[in-house]
């Protein structure tokens, strides 16, 4: 029986997270994945990213007291591999290929600037596989802090890839150029008019918070489903509150009360254009996506 533990190293525009689990793995080659430790940091390096161009000296600081903790976790949970991977912030920072450098070299640890395809096949690889059915037509769509990756699947096979500088961070620091929200609104009409029918599979940390909201206040409801129109009744009550009014109302740590409406709001765009009354929410991450293609690669080796 193989027993081991393996990391995934997320950095978003948002957060920046550590993922550890442990896979065991029977004679029979059945396997288990148990999440050991998950850690969420409210990093946010979008909000220098997308204001001023670049990483600010004192984000920097605060990224590399981050790696050098995660790397002495991975070490105390005997972590024997790990990958380690930054998204849409890191892609467009001036300086994000300096910054990384800098932290291989004081730390040892190799970060990754995944482009927007491959964070989406990671995301997607993923939830197809976590799925019962593959029957039918599927848009994954992963809201991130600085950009949204929407895969379109027909009966398991990928027919559409595309990744939009829209996320929640960007929206908020007034930087979304105007034609892209209609661009990718565009896209999906013409995806939902080839592939009709298609489900929405929705990840990111806040898809998942609003889902949870609305199956904590309905407890009849569908698991891992959450209606559109359920989606834009939480919107409509939660827009008009400060951030402070979130945090107090709905218990939204303050880092979430600001970018869920932001959120919402790119869900509502995409499932208005796909035609879309619900969106699936699986409760996967990017990092269980890591975990899982890591897992799959030595398999295969």
């Amino acid at each position: 029986m193989e027993n081991k533990n393996l990391a995934a190293i997320d950095i978003g525009s948002n957060g920046a997270r550590l993922l550890i689990k442990n896979v065991k793995e029977d004679s029979m080659g059945n396997v288990e994945f148990t999440k050991v430790l998950f850690l969420r940091i409210p990093l946010r390096l979008g909000k220098d990213v997308f204001t001023l161009g670049e990483i600010s000296e004192e984000r920097e600081r605060m990224m590399m007291c981050m790696i050098k903790s995660y790397k002495q976790l991975m070490k105390l949970y005997n972590v024997e591999r790990y990958r380690a991977c930054a998204t849409s912030a890191m892609r467009d920072a001036k300086n994000g290929s300096k910054i990384l450098k800098k932290i291989r070299k004081e730390t040892g640890i190799e970060i990754e600037i995944l482009n927007g395809s491959e964070e989406a096949k990671i995301l997607y690889n993923n939830s197809v596989e976590s799925s019962e059915s593959v029957d039918g037509n599927y848009a994954y769509v992963d809201v991130g802090g600085g950009s949204t990756e929407i895969s379109v699947l027909s009966n398991g096979k990928l027919v559409g890839s595309c990744s939009y500088n829209i996320g929640t961070i960007r929206l908020l620091s007034g930087a979304v150029a105007p034609d892209v929200i209609s661009n990718m609104r565009a896209d999906m009409t013409k995806y939902a008019e080839s592939y009709p029918g298609i489900i929405i599979v929705g990840s990111g940390g806040n898809i998942n918070k609003l889902s949870r909201m609305f199956h904590e206040s309905n407890k009849k409801s569908k698991h891992n489903i959450l209606p559109v129109k359920n989606l834009l009744q939480i919107h409509d009550e939660m827009k008009p509150l400060s951030v402070k009014e979130r945090i107090d109302k709905y218990g939204l740590k303050p880092d979430r009360a600001d970018v869920i409406i932001p959120a919402a709001e790119i869900f509502l765009n995409v499932a208005q254009a796909l035609g879309c009354t619900e969106i699936h929410v699986p409760n996967i991450s990017l990092a269980d996506g890591i975990i899982d293609g890591m897992y799959k690669e030595e398999l295969r080796s």
